[in-house]
């Protein structure tokens, strides 16, 4: 079987820019972004960034649809477990990753696509640098193959 690679071409590669869906938690990855932009922090390009009550909130229908819908990658910033506001909606939303990692190895997708990354308000710097790390991460990766990009 070929490598993606193969298919696209290493000059399709060399230009990808991976797509990153952000689903931020209203108290923690939201104002971490916000932090981030007023520090002028560079961010990759193609990153959109949504916001939610909660990750909790997060299903995960929308994880696996963001996926199909283009994104190469998602990652979903929630609170550190003892402060979320909801109680535990930090942790349901590391179980719905769980069973979405599930799901992916059974379609044969790379579960590193999709992670979850724990903020506190003022954590602009490592929301930064955790969207650069998957960036490189996915290129490496290449592009999501659930996605027709013809």
């Amino acid at each position: 079987m070929k490598g993606i690679k193969g298919i696209i071409g290493e000059r399709e590669m060399a230009n990808f820019e991976p797509k990153i869906i952000a689903f931020c938690c209203d108290q923690s990855g939201y104002p971490s972004a916000d932090m981030a932009g007023a520090l002028r922090l560079n961010l990759p390009k193609n990153v959109q960034i949504v916001r939610v009550p909660c990750a909790g909130r997060v299903e995960a229908l929308y994880l696996l649809k963001a996926l199909e819908k283009g994104a190469d990658g998602v990652i979903l910033f929630a609170c550190y477990e003892d402060n979320c506001q909801y109680l535990r909606g930090n942790l349901r939303a590391k179980g719905r990753l769980s069973y979405v990692h599930r799901l992916m190895e059974k379609i044969g997708l790379e579960k590193e696509r999709i992670e979850i990354c724990y903020l506190a308000t003022n954590s602009g710097v490592k929301l930064a640098e955790t969207l650069e790390r998957k960036s490189k991460e996915l290129k490496r990766l290449g592009p999501n193959p659930c996605v027709d990009r013809r």
